[in-house]
């Protein structure tokens, strides 16, 4: 990008991209503003180039990759690529210039034949890592910097540094930053990786996992963690089920591992601060903001909670304005070492990633017990990874899960007709366990799903999600296709409408055998042969609607064949509506933490499932 990130004059509600905290885009959490350009048509358009980046961005590999590419020819052939990693030359013992050091890299004794080189411009100077320069000799370095390219301007000057620790004026340098990857270079980085291990059904299966988990997937931007999922992945063939250890992972590679694997001994700033205390940190200000909604946040507001955390350390200063410049330093510090923070607008910050956002909010909800309150945000959609990770987190959720079917039972309760209604779905015959070959959770949720896309008029293969998740074999039996569900939530374009709608059919289908009704079985069979032969434009004007062919027809068949007569869908209101969608969100997000790989005792477990979308009168009764 040829305009940095963290110079933009952006408010929060333009950083936020859909404007809805609920759909903010995973892989991103603010949009790239501007078309951003290829690096190596940077450096043919700039003569001096300052290439910023986070941590594990690329930097050193594009600086490499430059130097490969002018030694074969294929980039700036006239030039001759010196690659100088900034820490070595800064920590020579003989403490030479930078002309001298040329010499001491190219193993050449004869410096007049090198002046004559850089004198003639025929020169790509490569300039590695200003960040990993120790406080102690960066003074020396910048001199040495500003005194070369300014008596060999005619050469050409590409220097990177992380983007936060450039605190230092090149006033003839431009300065452009590495942009994330994005889903067609991850797929492509993937691809070549497995490819090198001749293990094409892996590489591919790692690329469908990852469409399947946009939050694993947000850390592939970043191709240090991609590289770092490529290698747990190449492992078992799969993600951890425990998704906060990979998470986990990810933050002691940003935190620790990188800069002790390349020998950077960084003059932390916050020497106070151990690892643990720096995660501590990191999960009380996630915690606050995700509270709050807060996924941007102003600097002052940043420095603020760091001086808070700092000011209780054992032995810290007392003094105001030295805790004001120490909380500063921090927020720098982490920003530039760690990549953790990211600057996404001037004074305007945020995590590097919603799923560390996610994972230190977890974090500090397991450290503190706090589960009541997380509770109470069930039915909120953009806390459910929370749910996740912290059951994940913790040696036994058996508690939690306990208290959140308990919060899920009370959001229905107050409302007689919608308990009715529950009551009706686990009274139907067909939805019998051993007639319709699954659990009955499973089968009183494929229902529920019906309903749900009945009284919302959406796409019916939308809501099945649930009942996939209680009992594999729903899936199966149905062809239902949770990703394509998932896709068309995300208002993607897919191609594969007609075997959703296909799936649909096969359910119907189901429902008219238990009920031996002829005359449904010809509407099904009509549904069917219509579909098989609905033409692209026809499929994408459904799509575009998210409506079904005859939605009002089958919408009526099913009241007329499934539904007691006077009981109609119709008459919900808005606020019911609304109920429906909580409780069926709430209801995924509990089975879901009840599949992860957690501790509860089996008893409880099953007595939790019994008791899924049953009324109260019923509960009462197990």
């Amino acid at each position: 990008m040829e305009k940095i990130t963290g110079n933009r004059g952006l408010e929060p509600s333009e950083l936020l991209q859909t404007g809805s905290a609920e759909n903010i885009e995973r892989f991103n959490l603010v949009a790239v503003k501007g078309k951003p350009i290829l690096g190596l048509k940077a450096v043919e358009k700039h003569s001096t180039l300052m290439i910023l980046g986070k941590p594990g961005a690329g930097k050193t590999t594009f600086l490499k990759h430059l130097a490969i590419q002018c030694i074969s020819g294929r980039f700036q052939p006239q030039q001759v690529p010196i690659f100088i990693t900034l820490k070595e030359f800064a920590e020579s013992k003989e403490r030479p210039d930078l002309i001298e050091y040329i010499g001491l890299y190219l193993e050449c004794d004869e410096t007049e034949a090198i002046r004559e080189l850089l004198d003639r411009g025929n020169a790509l100077i490569l300039l590695d890592g200003l960040d990993e320069v120790r406080e102690t000799d960066i003074s020396h370095v910048l001199r040495q910097i500003h005194k070369f390219s300014e008596r060999y301007y005619r050469n050409q000057f590409v220097m990177t540094c992380r983007i936060a620790a450039c605190e230092y004026t090149f006033e003839q340098f431009t300065e452009v930053e590495v942009t994330d990857f994005d889903n067609d270079q991850i797929a492509d980085f993937a691809r070549k990786w497995f490819r090198s291990r001749e293990d094409e059904i892996k590489r591919e299966r790692f690329l469908q996992l990852l469409k399947a988990h946009p939050p694993i997937q947000e850390l592939a931007t970043s191709p240090l963690l991609l590289m770092l999922l490529c290698l747990v992945f190449e492992d078992s063939g799969d993600f951890p089920a425990n998704r906060s250890e990979l998470y986990q992972n990810s933050v002691d590679v940003l935190l620790k591992k990188w800069d002790v694997k390349r020998n950077i001994e960084r003059d932390q700033i916050y020497k106070k601060l151990s690892l643990k205390r720096k995660e501590d940190l990191l999960s009380q200000i996630a915690y606050r903001t995700f509270k709050t909604g807060d996924y941007f946040f102003k600097q002052k507001d940043l420095e603020r909670q760091i001086r808070e955390f700092i000011e209780n350390l054992p032995g810290a200063s007392t003094d105001a304005q030295e805790l004001e410049l120490d909380s500063e330093a921090v927020l720098k510090s982490i920003e530039a070492q760690h990549g953790l923070f990211v600057e996404r607008a001037r004074e305007r910050y945020s995590f590097s990633h919603l799923t560390f956002h996610e994972y230190f909010t977890a974090r500090e909800i397991v450290h503190q017990e706090n589960y009541k309150e997380l509770v109470e945000h069930i039915t909120d959609k953009r806390w459910h990874e929370v749910f996740l990770l912290v059951v994940d987190l913790r040696p036994n959720s058996e508690d939690l899960a306990v208290i959140m079917k308990q919060k899920i039972d009370s959001l229905l309760l107050g409302d007689e007709q919608l308990q009715q209604l529950l009551l009706w779905i686990s009274k139907q015959y067909y939805l019998d366990k051993n007639e319709f070959n699954c659990n009955a959770a499973a089968g009183r949720a494929l229902l529920y799903g019906l309903v749900l896309a009945i009284v919302l008029e959406t796409v019916f293969v939308i809501h099945f999600e649930l009942a996939c998740v209680l009992d594999s074999t729903v899936e199966e039996k149905f062809h239902i296709d949770l990703n394509f569900a998932r896709s068309i939530e995300n208002g993607d374009i897919v191609n594969s409408i007609r075997d959703a709608y296909s799936s649909l059919a096969l359910i119907l289908a189901d429902i008219q055998s238990r009920t031996q009704d002829e005359n449904l079985h010809s509407k099904v069979d009509k549904l069917q042969n219509r579909l098989s032969s609905i033409s692209e434009k026809d499929l994408q004007h459904w799509f575009n609607k998210k409506l079904i062919p005859s939605t009002q027809e089958l919408r009526d068949e099913i009241n007329q064949y499934l539904i007691e007569a006077d009981f109609q869908f119709q008459q919900f209101s808005d606020e019911q509506k609304q109920s429906l969608k909580h409780y069926y969100d709430a209801n995924l997000i509990l089975a879901r933490c009840l599949n992860r790989d957690v501790c509860i005792n089996p008893k409880v477990r099953q007595k939790i499932e019994d008791a899924l979308l049953l009324p109260i009168a019923e509960i009462q009764k197990l």
